[in-house]
């Protein structure tokens, strides 16, 4: 049943709070409570910004275009149904200031259709791809797959028949939480198959990269040089930000775009 106004609203006032939220998922019986109701069957995938992405192919062989947002392009064109929220709930509640609040997450999938006409609207492919092509755009990362926490606050089941294509920002993404949250709920959301990120030799340690521009804290300077831990989940925005152009995101060929959309197509049914 498609979730009333009011009741969003709601949420978007205990936004602020879900850091302590998300503390909770490390109580024993609680947090596997939390994790069944919230995060059950859930795979949740980063993909990297486009212009960051290195494709790394034997010289002998021509280079084709191989991009990660293919992923959701791929997904648009199978759907039939597409829903696109009017706001970004995340940005909206935390009052963002560098990001479009109005380019909120986009929805494929029959359970899309439940989704409140007052929260977001039906879209055509067109649309969909003009929306996701805006949030680029504006320096915005996809997150894409199946994501039981959206059939909660939307009231939009079932979730086998609900694709989410959330639109991060570093400063108000509501997956900033994953340092807080335990490994159970962490272990949800992915680094894109294949993807690699690494600092070169050309860091100067200036720290750019470490100053709040990583929402899961996986960049920090270590003996004067950027150090990227396991936490890292390859969106690619230290990469964007680094004024030396010294960390490299990379993709050892175009197979990991296929690997991915299989992935996400056994988790959710767009037929």
């Amino acid at each position: 049943m498609a979730r009333p106004v009011w009741f969003v609203n709601l949420i978007k006032k205990a936004f602020p709070r879900r850091f302590s939220v998300a503390r909770l998922t490390r109580a024993p019986v609680l947090g596997a409570a939390m994790a069944h109701w919230l995060s059950e069957g859930d795979d949740l995938i980063y993909l990297p910004r486009d212009e960051v992405i290195q494709i790394k192919v034997p010289a002998a062989l021509p280079q084709s275009t191989v991009l990660p947002s293919q992923v959701v392009d791929h997904f648009i064109d199978q759907a039939e149904d597409h829903c696109v929220m009017d706001f970004c709930i995340c940005r909206s509640s935390e009052q963002c200031q560098h990001y479009p609040i109005e380019l909120g997450c986009l929805f494929l999938g029959r359970a899309a259709l439940n989704i409140n006409p007052k929260l977001g609207r039906r879209v055509s492919r067109e649309e969909a791809h003009e929306h996701v092509k805006k949030c680029r755009e504006a320096g915005l990362v996809h997150l894409i797959g199946r994501n039981k926490l959206d059939t909660v606050w939307l009231g939009a089941g079932p979730r086998e028949k609900l694709l989410t294509i959330c639109n991060c920002c570093p400063c108000c993404c509501l997956w900033r939480i994953i340092p807080h949250v335990s490994d159970e709920f962490a272990s949800r959301i992915h680094r894109m198959p294949g993807v690699v990120v690494r600092v070169t030799d050309r860091c100067v340690g200036c720290g750019v990269c470490a100053q709040d521009v990583c929402f899961v804290q996986a960049v920090r300077l270590v003996d004067g040089l950027a150090e990227i831990s396991d936490a890292c989940r390859g969106c690619g925005r230290c990469a964007a930000a680094c004024p030396e152009q010294a960390i490299e995101v990379s993709l050892p060929d175009g197979q990991q775009i296929t690997d991915t959309i299989r992935r996400i197509a056994e988790r959710v049914d767009l037929s």
